[in-house]
């Protein structure tokens, strides 16, 4: 006899009841599973293993499958919004299910209802429609740079994205070293700023963006940069530069994403200091 928790887990983890009966489980099978703590049921007719990530489950109580940021943060992106809501696809037809505690966002883009996690490519398309650009940016590059992203889906995500946006895909780099460089650099070429990325200055190391030959920007993420060890080497890489004749700014992730006017005005009058 077929075993429910086996079943599941070939179909993803969750599957409807319907689905299962399909393959020979039957209500008794699943409801004995159930109330031995090796199937969950999400809500009436549908199933899950145990195991499966809680925004996936909470996405199928809803009705839907896991997209947008959370879905691109469970494949391992780097996502702008860094919220816990779950946003749901449900489809073209599908149907909300609110349930206690609901926070859900639901989506009703093009295509069936499904359950589980969307895929990468779908869900920056998702992404593009629901964050908007910088969203859809940062975490485009981030799926670059971490291989999730041929070139044949590349063109296929520029193709999908509507003509006013496929700019954004051109502009794109594979070697952003992180969400918040990617946002930095955006944000400057929006303001007609020339700039070269990830260049390696002898004495000092791969530095994320340098303006006019002279002005080199730092994006300090958290992962790389806290604690008094990293705040050192950076102390000491910027040392470097100055030797150089190589001007530094350092900019953390409140600043980028929470105060940019003053980096962007630090930034334009240390070009204008540069220019004297």
């Amino acid at each position: 006899m077929l075993d429910p928790s086996t079943t599941l887990d070939r179909l993803g983890g969750i599957a409807r009841g319907r689905q299962l009966q399909r393959f020979g489980l039957s209500r008794r099978a699943l409801a004995d599973a159930v109330a031995q703590d090796r199937i969950r049921r999400v809500r009436p007719g549908v199933f899950a293993v145990p195991s499966l990530p809680a925004a996936v489950v909470t996405a199928a109580a809803h009705g839907g499958a896991l997209t947008c940021g959370p879905a691109l943060r469970h494949h391992g992106m780097w996502v702008l919004d860094d919220r816990e809501t779950p946003h749901v696809w449900l489809g073209r037809n599908g149907r909300s299910h609110p349930h206690p505690g609901c926070t859900c966002v639901a989506h009703f883009f093009e295509g069936p209802t499904r359950f589980g996690v969307v895929d990468v490519e779908t869900a920056l398309l998702h992404l593009y429609r629901c964050g908007g650009d910088e969203a859809f940016f940062a975490s485009y590059e981030s799926a670059w740079r971490r291989g999730h992203l041929s070139r044949a889906a590349r063109n296929r995500i520029r193709d999908a994205l509507p003509e006013a946006a496929r700019w954004l895909v051109d502009v794109a780099r594979g070697d952003a070293d992180s969400g918040l460089e990617s946002l930095l650099r955006l944000r400057l070429h929006l303001l007609g700023i020339r700039l070269d990325c990830q260049m390696r200055i002898p004495g000092v190391g791969i530095v994320d963006i340098v303006i006019a030959g002279r002005l080199i920007l730092e994006a300090d993420g958290k992962e790389n940069h806290d604690g008094r060890s990293a705040r050192h080497k950076d102390l000491v890489r910027d040392a470097a530069a100055s030797r150089l004749g190589y001007e530094t700014l350092r900019f953390d992730y409140a600043q980028i994403l929470y105060d940019w006017p003053t980096v962007q005005t630090a930034v334009l009058a240390a070009l204008t200091r540069l220019a004297r």
